[in-house]
């Protein structure tokens, strides 16, 4: 199994970013997927969730400016961001689980700075 994420980097304040994650080993349609991110020192926080029929569901923090998409056929997840603040930046994380497993792709950089 293995979860590659991509697409994160240096963006400013106010800037965007789309990051995506594609899965393989897994039956994708079924799993659900998530977007975490850890800074140093601080537990890995959930960012936002999408279930295997599509339904959303996002940290308070960063609803209104996240999006999350998958697309089933490229065995894809992908995370909008927009809006992006000093307090977005961190090593966000791909997860893939269901009852079968659950897997943690090996992070993407966010960096947001001036």
């Amino acid at each position: 199994v293995q979860l590659v994420e991509s697409g994160g980097g240096l963006v400013q304040p106010g800037g965007s970013l789309r990051l995506s994650c594609t899965a393989s080993g897994i039956p994708f349609t079924v799993y659900t997927m998530d977007w975490y991110r850890q800074i140093p020192e601080i537990q890995r926080e959930l960012v936002a969730s999408i279930d295997k029929t599509g339904n959303a569901n996002y940290a308070d923090s960063v609803k209104g400016r996240f999006t999350i998409s998958r697309d089933d056929a490229k065995n894809t997840v992908y995370l909008e961001m927009t809006g992006l603040k000093r307090e977005d930046q961190a090593v966000y994380y791909c997860n893939a689980h269901h009852f079968t497993g659950f897997y943690w792709g090996e992070g993407t950089q966010v960096t947001v700075s001036s």
